[in-house]
């Protein structure tokens, strides 16, 4: 199989989420903890369960989830997570949080949060990589970070076989902001391309108790445990679903969330401000340019009342499937329906690519209904029209059931008091 790329820092291999990442990270959903200090969860208990530390009430930590997830299945920077986090912060009223209060404290908590759950996300879903890849040796790397740790520093290079004892407490990551990781090696000649030594041994200390922690040496409280190990036949399992890089990977492995957690979640996805801010670029670049590299974009699963409302009006079971952009109808909307001067004479008036960012409010506050087939593919077609600030914005998704989503058909906006 391929493998995740090899990162020489960890940070660099978040643009690009794997199969394995993304299940790891979305079998955790259906069980959000509410918690008061950040130890209450603790070791393995992480790898079936999301957590913010002072994060208590359902609808925070559904937005929180949402956010993060959103960070790591879209292989987002820390300034988009950032600005999700205040509004789901916002919008839930929550105060008291370590770090509230001052430019640095907030700074730290949003990294903070950004960068365990990124990194115990990966680190866990290349450990399904590695038990998938049968492997002879597991080459700890140290990950170069500007204050190493001495211990992590003196584990570099070591190659030990993947069912070595120091695996199960020193799989890193090992502390907060532990940047290590491990590569899979066939042969010793393999162990020394990726930087391991197979004459190294570890140190004589590597199980010594730190008397002021309580824990390994070079290991942090909570720490001393494989991020991923006691999930990974599950991981695995869900990851061989699908191989994709694109925006599908963006939405696999909800199955595994609850139904009504999926309904939240899906809600709270498109109520994030970069939700509406990539549905206004993405149309800006086909705005401008006529294209996109991007073979699409999500905006959010449908909720199941609108499956149901799908399957009640039509024979198209529509549960799992998401709402989507693709280059070639926002390219139809903005050459049918972007002339200002030639929309006013159908009572109507031009779209603009700012017009997208509204999109997922419309989703959030709109029911489709089946209203025909395609012209041109030949599929169902259904509406979902809601007024905002006196205007009636009408979009028109076309239902694609072999790809699970309803693909952006058309979209134009009727002028008040016109019908």
């Amino acid at each position: 199989m391929a493998d995740a790329p090899h990162p020489s820092a960890v940070s660099g291999a978040f643009a690009k989420p794997f199969p394995q990442q993304v299940a790891f990270f979305r079998q955790k959903l259906g069980n959000l903890v509410p918690t008061q200090r950040w130890d209450d969860m603790q070791a393995e208990a992480h790898d079936t369960a999301f957590m913010v530390a002072g994060a208590a009430s359902a609808d925070l930590l559904t937005d929180l989830s949402t956010a993060v997830d959103k960070a790591i299945s879209q292989g987002r920077g820390i300034e988009e997570f950032r600005k999700d986090f205040k509004a789901a912060v916002a919008a839930n009223g929550w105060t008291g949080w370590t770090g509230e209060g001052s430019v640095q404290g907030e700074a730290w908590r949003v990294k903070t949060i950004f960068r365990t759950n990124s990194y115990t996300s990966y680190a866990a879903g290349r450990h399904a990589q590695l038990l998938e890849g049968n492997y002879a040796y597991w080459v700890y790397r140290h990950g170069a970070s500007q204050e190493p740790r001495p211990q992590h520093l003196s584990w570099n290079g070591v190659a030990l076989a993947p069912n070595h004892i120091f695996w199960r407490t020193h799989y890193p990551p090992s502390d907060w902001g532990c940047s290590c990781y491990v590569v899979g090696a066939r042969s010793a000649q393999m162990v020394a391309r990726l930087g391991g030594d197979l004459s190294k041994a570890l140190p004589d200390n590597w199980r010594s108790i730190d008397r002021k922690t309580g824990q390994m040496v070079g290991i942090g409280k909570g720490w001393g445990y494989a991020p991923g190990a006691a999930v990974a036949e599950t991981v695995n399992a869900l990851a061989s679903k699908i191989g994709s890089w694109d925006y599908r990977v963006a939405k696999a492995f909800m199955e595994v969330v609850p139904e009504g957690q999926r309904d939240a979640m899906a809600i709270a996805y498109r109520n994030l401000p970069t939700t509406a801010d990539d549905a206004r670029r993405y149309a800006q670049r086909i705005w401008n340019d006529g294209e996109t590299p991007e073979p699409g974009r999500t905006l959010g699963l449908l909720t199941s009342a609108q499956a149901d409302g799908i399957a009640a009006d039509s024979a198209v079971k529509a549960q799992g499937f998401d709402f989507s952009l693709s280059p070639d109808e926002v390219t139809h909307v903005r050459d049918q329906h972007a002339d200002d001067q030639a929309e006013r004479k159908q009572g109507q008036r031009g779209v603009t690519a700012d017009d997208f960012a509204l999109l997922p409010d419309v989703l959030n506050q709109g029911m489709p209904r089946y209203v025909g087939i395609s012209d041109g593919h030949k599929m169902p077609v259904f509406e979902i029209a809601v007024e905002i600030d006196g205007e009636t914005y009408v979009t028109r998704w076309e239902a694609w059931k072999r790809r699970r989503t309803m693909t952006l058909l058309s979209f134009f906006i009727k002028l008040a008091g016109k019908s």
